[in-house]
């Protein structure tokens, strides 16, 4: 079956088209990095007309890709939430009035759910069970997965995630946004060491993230003074590796509580290359695995959505859909795998560990 991933949740414009029979097709991606940089975040009101330029150009260049008409579609998936409502509402506004006009199920994606499978699209696919660390801009969770749709809570940021501490620490250093990559690179000529930033709940027992304090550290550091591009350089490299240690930290704690031996890492801070290679070394030293998306899946995109998509729709049908028997077997309730005949809705705050199993 193929199935259409539309990913809306904030600021890139996802669409992918992915087949059940032969892999990921197309897909194509707009990022508004460059348009939200200039006020040093998103602007909700700008990212959501920036969505509804950019959705139906998309899908188009993804079903060229694929060598595939919309008449050849077999669901619409779309992002449900979380997000920012103004641009979940656009993806999930286009992706069931697309699934309603073709006579196909539209079904409502966890952003989350998107990345936290979206490993499974690599060469090198995990096995289930593993722990999953969902480490981005908005979110630092560590989960315990068992199989699609059976997820359960280890432990989450108490305020700040990992992507916002990158975040505000780059605006504290004059650098652009986003903070992650921006840090990486001027860390990339530092040494950490020179400024002791604290690891925020490093040793607290369990498995929760704090990333506030560090931030307030990094200011306490750039108010006493930077003199040279070298010390800059010196407290991007201690703020990275603050952030890394404590991630690494509390994953291989995860897998020791679980007697898990996979570990799967996912969303955008998971390209960082500090991360990686700090977790790569970390599992081979323990006899573990890791496994990371491919770089061009970090980020928010279409392949993840239309990924988990199909992995819903093939668990809710036992086999290739119908519009009329797909419809009927998919929940009615608004949750993951609404139908396009019962209209849609987004959930700007959504729960992962509330989904439905499969």
């Amino acid at each position: 079956m193929n199935v259409l991933g539309i990913e809306t949740s904030c600021d890139e414009t996802g669409v992918a088209l992915y087949s059940t029979e032969r892999g990921l097709l197309g897909q194509a991606l707009h990022s508004q990095i460059a348009m939200h940089e200039r006020y040093g975040g998103v602007v909700p009101e700008l990212a959501s007309r920036d969505h509804v330029r950019r959705v139906l150009p998309l899908a188009r260049q993804a079903l060229e890709q694929a060598g595939l008409s919309l008449a050849d579609l077999d669901a619409i998936a779309y992002t449900e939430g979380p997000g920012l409502a103004g641009a979940l509402l656009v993806g999930a506004g286009i992706g069931a009035s697309l699934a309603f006009a073709l006579g196909v199920p539209a079904i409502g994606i966890h952003h989350l759910e998107g990345h936290l499978l979206s490993p499974l699209l690599s060469k090198d696919p995990p096995e289930f069970p593993f722990v999953a660390l969902l480490v981005s801009g908005g979110h630092t969770q560590l989960m315990d997965v068992t199989g699609v749709g059976r997820y359960a809570f280890l432990g989450d940021t108490l305020d700040d995630a990992a992507g916002e501490a990158f975040d505000k620490s780059a605006k504290l250093l004059g650098l652009g946004y986003p903070g992650g990559p921006a840090i990486a690179a001027l860390a990339a000529g530092g040494r950490p060491g020179r400024y002791a930033l604290p690891r925020p709940m490093l040793h607290s027992g369990d498995l929760d993230f704090s990333f506030s304090g560090l931030k307030t550290a990094v200011l306490t550091a750039v108010k006493r003074g930077l003199p040279d591009d070298q010390a800059r350089a010196d407290l991007a490299a201690e703020v990275e590796a603050a952030i890394v240690d404590v991630l690494v930290a509390k994953a291989l704690r995860a897998l020791e509580q679980t007697g898990h031996r996979r570990l799967v890492v996912a969303g955008g801070v998971s390209a960082n290359r500090r991360l990686r290679e700090k977790l790569a070394q970390a599992t081979e030293r323990n006899g573990l695995r890791v496994h990371f998306p491919e770089l061009h899946l970090c980020a928010d995109n279409g392949a993840m959505i239309a990924f988990a998509g199909a992995q819903r729709l093939q668990a809710a049908t036992g086999s290739g859909p119908t519009a009329a028997s797909t419809s009927a077997a998919l929940p009615a309730d608004g949750g993951a795998g609404s139908a396009a005949i019962d209209g849609f809705m987004v959930r700007p705050r959504w729960p992962l560990d509330s989904l439905p199993a499969l």
